[in-house]
């Protein structure tokens, strides 16, 4: 079972959900966000909760305000950041930190990677675009670490309505940053592609 922390913000309280990873002193610490539409219970956050710990990761999870309070829509960006900021801060990592998450999750680690002193940010299912909306980019936040030379890697589903692999592969530098998986924009039941990527990229996110 992970360790849960109630972590007060200027939204409210937000929680933390900590699993340890295995042996003494982790690789790293990954600190994954849940999306605008969904919480900590999607499958892709459940198995890399699981499964990265047994690697020598320790995960964290984090649950923001709106979630916790039982209100079913997100708040704006600007608020989800605000909240973000001071639980990372709160959690007094030491060592190389990852932090990404699903969706909106990833937007917000990208826009504060550099605030809260990452070294590296990994996207599940980033919303490039708003379903049929291509010109609505949010290229721009993809880019934010980058912009601070931090290393930002992405798995996105081969069918993702918010952006394919190759709409995201196209505003980065490196296509081999992105791997494509199965799935829309979420990955299914049981997403071991999503593990596989994950364990991929987390060797240059945490160094």
């Amino acid at each position: 079972m992970p360790e849960a922390r109630q972590i007060e913000t200027p939204g409210g309280p937000g929680r933390a959900f900590t699993y340890a990873a295995s042996g003494p002193d982790p690789l790293a610490t990954v600190v994954l966000g849940h999306g605008a539409g969904g919480g900590l219970g999607a499958s892709d956050l459940v198995l890399l909760a699981r499964a990265l710990p047994e690697r020598g990761y320790r995960v964290i999870l984090i649950e923001q305000p709106w979630k916790v309070a039982g209100r079913k829509i997100a708040g704006r960006p600007p608020t989800l950041d605000a909240a973000w900021v001071p639980m990372i801060a709160a959690l007094g990592i030491v060592g190389p930190l990852a932090v990404g998450g699903r969706s909106a999750g990833a937007r917000v680690a990208c826009r504060t990677a550099a605030e809260v002193g990452a070294s590296g940010v990994l996207c599940l299912s980033f919303p490039l675009h708003p379903p049929g909306k291509p010109e609505a980019s949010r290229a721009g936040e993809l880019r934010a670490p980058g912009d601070h030379g931090l290393p930002v890697r992405v798995v996105q589903g081969e069918r993702d309505p918010f952006g394919g692999p190759d709409e995201v592969r196209a505003e980065l530098a490196d296509p081999s940053w992105v791997a494509g998986v199965p799935g829309t924009h979420s990955f299914g039941r049981t997403p071991t592609e999503v593990l596989a990527a994950t364990l991929t990229f987390l060797p240059a996110l945490t160094t």
